[in-house]
Parts: C-alpha cells; structure tokens; sequence
C-alpha cells in the first residue's frame, strides 16, 4: 500500500477539553495527522493554549502540521487577515488599473519579517512536528480573471516594492503586460518567500517536515500562469521541502483531471525526491455518488501517493462551507482512511 499518512485540517484551537474529543474522533476515523489551521488571530489571541492542543494531539496519536491559514490572504483560507488590518501599505497591485488589492504582498519585507516571526514564534514554542504552506498565491484581481475562468491580462503584483526589484534586476521597468521576464520575476520571488522561511526553520529544528500544497492546475483552472507556484519544477526542487502536494479538486471535475493532477504530483514528488500527497474534498460538496469517494482514494493509492489530507474536519459541519452531508461524508472519509491504513472499523 503506497499510503503512510493520512490528514485532516481542524480549526478548533481554543480549548484542550473539547479539542481531546475531537482528536480522539479523527484518530477513530483513521487520521494520524491533524493540520491545525492557525489564524493570526490565533497567533495574537490564543496563543498561550496552543502548545496544549500540540501536546494533547500527541497524546492522542496524532502529528500535529502547523497551517498558517489565510495568512495576509497569502495562503489559502477564509479568515481575515491582521496584517491587513493593521497595515494600509505592502499589498498586491493590479498591473492593469493600479489599484490596491485586498492582499498581503509576500515579495516586501515587511510582510516576510511578519511571517518569518510568527513561524519561528510556533517552532521556539510549541512542539509541531512540520508547517504546511496552504496554496500560496498571487491574488487575482476579479475583474478580469476568476479562479475557474480563462485566463485574463490583469495580474498582481505590481506595488512599488516588486517595481523597484524587477527594475534592479532586469534594468527596465516592470511592463504591464505580462512577459517571460515578469513570469520568471514573479516565480523566483514568491518562491523567496518560502524557500527562506523553510531554511530558517529546518536550521532551527531539522526534524520539521514542509509541505508545500500548490494548486491544481491544469489549462485554465486556477489560471495557471498567474498563481505564482504554477511552475511546479522551481517547487518541487526546493531542498527544503519534504512534501509536494497539490490541492483539492472538485467532485464535479472529471475523472481524466484528477488522473492527470495525481500522475504529475507523484512524478513531480519522486523526481525530487519528495514524498507526494493529494487531497479530498471533505467540505462544500459531496460526491454525487459516495461510490467516487472510495474511487478516487483508491485512483491515489494507485498512482502512488504517499500521504491523503481531507479539508476539513467533520466535512465542515456547521460551518458556511459545510458540505452536504457533512457528518456521512466525513464517516466516508473514515472509512477509507482506515481503509488504506489497514486499521480496523
């Protein structure tokens, strides 16, 4: 069985009694990771209670992965961002009318030294056993292209400080209209931010395990050639990663898409010697037969993967992006976690 490791993301940060519960449902349902998504609320308000819901997920059995999710609208994730809130400079710019985006830019130095200080506050802290870098991302701006729309000619980002970079670099100024030079530009900066962080980390504790989740891309979903880590040889390269993963797909999408995005994660993770994962849709949607569940687990295992991760636990019951269903699909889930895992019902 090529799986060795399954996950589940969990929001539930705040108290060790009812945390202790939930691990101990995750770890019935097969998990032996839980991927804590750590808001910078949590990181400012929170704080002091996280090392104990490191500490009980341990003693529940599980790893516990760190995800600083929606970190400056950076990473993936619906939270609000204080780094926004608290700083009306270093945001992305659209390149076609200039205006300022609801987004961190991770290329300036004032959000790398905030992101740089919040992970290495988690690793002196607490007793995470990795950090997983959730879907970073140039923002597009709406305007002119959508997440599963074709691809547009507006792009970000084109603030000051990315200007002032491109022009010492490449002697010109940074054009509108996005070249090879401003691709190349775009993707060595992002992967800066990274690459830095993951070396700082790993020089800190050489036990931590990265992962970095890149979109899906395949043509134009996810606009592939404006999200920043579409190059998958620069990510998977990186020498201080252990995990190339590639995010959720939806149950909508056909079978020949999710084929085609596990085939070129597994061959991308063994090219680099990486290990690979892949993830299911455990919320929003629901396969409109449970039976595609159990298919494209085993579609994984087939190909190869190493580690399978659900967003998110319980299929976000109670929550605006709860998926129908939520509680049976996150049995299901279960089901085939144990399943590969060989563990009993």
């Amino acid at each position: 069985m090529s799986v060795k490791h399954t996950a589940v993301s969990y929001y539930g940060l705040n108290y060790v009694e009812h945390a202790r519960e939930d691990f101990k449902e995750m770890a019935e349902h097969g998990c032996d990771t839980v991927i804590l998504a750590i808001t910078e609320f949590d990181m400012d308000f929170w704080f002091p209670n996280i090392q104990s819901i490191v500490e009980c997920a341990h003693e529940c059995g599980l790893r516990v992965l760190a995800d600083l999710w929606g970190i400056g609208k950076y990473f993936g994730g619906e939270q609000v961002s204080l780094f926004l809130q608290n700083n009306i400079h270093h945001r992305q710019v659209s390149a076609m009318t200039g205006e300022t985006l609801p987004n961190a830019c991770f290329n300036t130095n004032a959000f790398r030294d905030y992101f740089h200080g919040l992970c290495m506050k988690l690793a002196r802290n607490t007793e995470v056993d990795g950090f997983f870098w959730d879907e970073p991302h140039y923002a597009l701006p709406k305007s002119y292209a959508s997440i599963t729309g074709g691809a547009g000619d507006d792009w970000a980002c084109r603030c000051p400080e990315c200007m002032e970079k491109f022009r010492a670099y490449y002697g010109y100024e940074m054009p509108r209209l996005m070249n090879d030079d401003v691709k190349q530009f775009r993707w060595r900066e992002a992967l800066k931010t990274l690459s830095d962080i993951s070396r700082d980390l790993k020089e800190y504790n050489p036990k931590l395990e990265i992962t970095c989740c890149v979109h899906a891309t395949l043509n134009t979903y996810y606009v592939t050639e404006q999200r920043g880590y579409d190059n998958w040889e620069m990510v998977a390269a990186c020498p201080y990663f252990d995990v190339f993963s590639s995010t959720i797909i939806s149950w909508d999408l056909p079978e020949s898409f999710f084929k085609d995005v596990t085939n070129r994660t597994v061959a991308m993770a063994k090219k680099y010697g990486k290990q690979s994962e892949r993830w299911i849709m455990g919320y929003n949607k629901r396969p409109a037969d449970w039976k595609q569940l159990d298919h494209v687990v085993d579609l994984y295992e087939d190909a190869g993967v190493d580690r399978l991760a659900s967003w998110t636990y319980r299929g976000g019951y109670g929550t605006v992006v709860a998926a129908p269903d939520a509680l049976e699909l996150w049995d299901r889930i279960g089901a085939c976690y144990r399943r590969v895992l060989k563990k009993p019902e």
